[in-house]
């Protein structure tokens, strides 16, 4: 299996890597090596913009006339940057575990109430990259334990701050939406504030930590 990504422009101004045949089983150093890219690449100014996806990044240069340059550089960063350069910023989330699906998700996998809030709460997640809505973050590193297929009948509105878990995933609802997965909590974080330079408080490369609320939990 190949070790390098597909690089190819765009259009005269952008380019993407594309890394979704690399190894699936390395995911999270897949991503690190494309948060280090993203940085340096940011930190040269000739870029209005870098999008980092899941297995991709876009990048949107200033000047059409740094396409060529780019496209011959790009491969021998992915070979000289190690994943270990970037490093994002850690956030802790306080969250009510009170959610309307709390219970059905501790009956689905037979644990406890407080079974789930101290499995959920004692992982730290990675942001592998932004998408769905603004300042919505997938999350790497949901314990097995708490896999859960999404609602059968999604809800018409998922209200903001929701904490929930889809599938091999968990998340926050950064506002009101719909949306099939469970919630089994609730923060007062806000994860996207328009006025802001940087709008989204999470970016992917970062890290958290769901904080349960004190006084929280039942046996199930």
């Amino acid at each position: 299996m190949s070790s390098a990504p597909i690089i190819y422009a765009l259009s005269n101004n952008s380019l993407l890597i594309d890394a979704a045949h690399l190894d699936a089983n390395n995911v999270l150093t897949i991503q690190k090596k494309i948060w280090a890219l993203a940085a340096h690449c940011k930190n040269t100014a000739e870029f209005t913009d870098l999008v980092a996806g899941m297995n991709s990044l876009t990048l949107y240069l200033k000047s059409s006339a740094g396409l060529t340059k780019w496209l011959e550089a790009l491969p021998l960063l992915w070979d000289e940057l190690k994943s270990s350069t970037f490093t994002g910023k850690h956030h802790l989330i306080e969250t009510l575990y009170e959610g309307e699906d709390l219970a059905y998700v501790a009956r689905f996998h037979n644990l406890s109430i407080d079974e789930v809030i101290s499995i959920h709460s004692k992982a730290q997640y990675h942001v592998l990259f932004l998408g769905f809505q603004p300042g919505f973050a997938y999350l790497h590193g949901l314990d097995t334990r708490l896999h859960t297929p999404r609602r059968a009948e999604p809800r018409i509105k998922v209200p903001k701050g929701a904490v929930a878990i889809g599938a091999a995933q968990t998340g926050i609802y950064p506002s009101d939406t719909p949306g099939g997965w469970h919630i089994i909590g609730h923060t007062n974080t806000t994860l996207f504030n328009s006025s802001h330079s940087q709008p989204c408080l999470i970016q992917p490369g970062d890290t958290l930590e769901f904080v349960a609320l004190k006084n929280q939990g039942a046996s199930a």
